[in-house]
């Protein structure tokens, strides 16, 4: 090849070096990404440029600029239905049962509709999203049509970025032989492909934080909160003070949250996903999983102004669980 790839200068402005590398303006991104969705660069181009903004670490700038390029390339049907909360979750879980799960559907079933999105299987040793909900007898949508129904009759539904969007799926899944996480796992989780009013995004290392919040407020995302979650998952640690950071009508705030509990509780040994419909039956105590369930909730709530204060929206959480149709699992397998 003699003529210079047209992707070769958004690798050279990201590669010059510690002098004369620099971020890409938003402009540049977006070309990038398009030209990635497409297609249209060579698998060493794509590796050479996922590992050099992985060192660089991405701004929110060319976060937003690439989710703005992504939803071009996503099939939501014209006539979907409006969500209240767009919910990502990428990271799984080997800590910690997926309490945020039960948090979203207790959210579900007092009218609140959640969309939520994630990616499974890119890292070994962790339990996903995709493979538990099947457990509870909670079918996972196969494309945006069908998520749309699911909306609709139940008010969640669940669609793996395999379905949502191969391509992206494709890079993620790149993480075993680049050996390191891509940009992809920041810009996937703040898609929200249904345009819902208030986001909730977790992440594991406490420095993307500021990078969600300040990308959400590019996009224009009104109403949107990021915590350090449990295993990277937007789940409240109830041992854990919680540390807030988001957008409120437009606006960045940060706000802290105190630990539920005095005590540390002992880890579990094993992740039984049964568990998860024992608790939610009341046929088996689990004090932290409670506690991860309202707190995770409450988060919700206080995001989305049905509760003023952290003291409130933990007091509500608590009255919904309290009140929950305990038999909804009695069918699952």
């Amino acid at each position: 090849m003699t003529q210079e790839h047209l992707f070769a200068q958004y690798i050279r402005i990201l590669g010059k070096g510690r002098n004369g590398s620099r971020a890409l303006s938003p402009e540049e991104m977006s070309d990038a990404m398009r030209m990635i969705m497409s297609n249209e660069v060579e698998p060493i181009q794509l590796g050479a440029f996922l590992m050099l903004m992985r060192v660089k670490e991405e701004t929110p700038d060319e976060v937003a600029a690439a989710v703005r390029a992504i939803r071009q390339h996503l099939a939501v049907p014209a006539d979907a239905p409006s969500v209240d909360l767009d919910w990502s979750s990428y990271a799984g879980k080997k800590r910690q049962l997926p309490w945020y799960l039960l948090s979203t559907l207790l959210l579900a079933e007092n009218g609140i509709r959640v969309f939520m999105h994630g990616a499974s299987g890119h890292t070994a040793g962790r339990i996903y999203t995709k493979g538990v909900l099947p457990a509870l007898g909670i079918p996972v949508a196969r494309n945006f049509a069908e998520a749309s129904e699911q909306l609709k009759a139940n008010n969640f539904a669940y669609l793996d970025l395999e379905q949502m969007s191969p391509r992206l799926h494709q890079i993620i899944e790149l993480r075993p032989l680049l050996g390191l996480r891509s940009p992809v796992h920041t810009i996937a989780r703040m898609l929200n492909p249904f345009n819902a009013p208030y986001m909730m995004q977790g992440i594991f290392h406490p420095g993307y934080r500021p990078t969600h919040q300040i990308a959400a407020q590019i996009l224009g995302q009104q109403h949107m909160v990021v915590i350090k979650g449990e295993g990277g998952e937007i789940e409240r640690n109830p041992d854990l003070a919680c540390l807030l950071q988001g957008v409120h009508n437009g606006e960045l705030f940060e706000e802290e949250w105190p630990p539920m509990f005095e005590k540390r509780h002992i880890r579990q040994d094993e992740l039984v996903v049964g568990h998860l419909a024992d608790v939610w039956s009341g046929t088996r105590d689990d004090e932290y999983g409670v506690g991860s369930i309202i707190g995770t909730a409450a988060v919700a709530l206080y995001l989305m102004g049905r509760a003023k204060t952290r003291e409130e929206a933990e007091t509500q959480a608590r009255d919904l669980w309290n009140k929950r149709n305990r038999a909804r699992f009695n069918k699952a397998a």
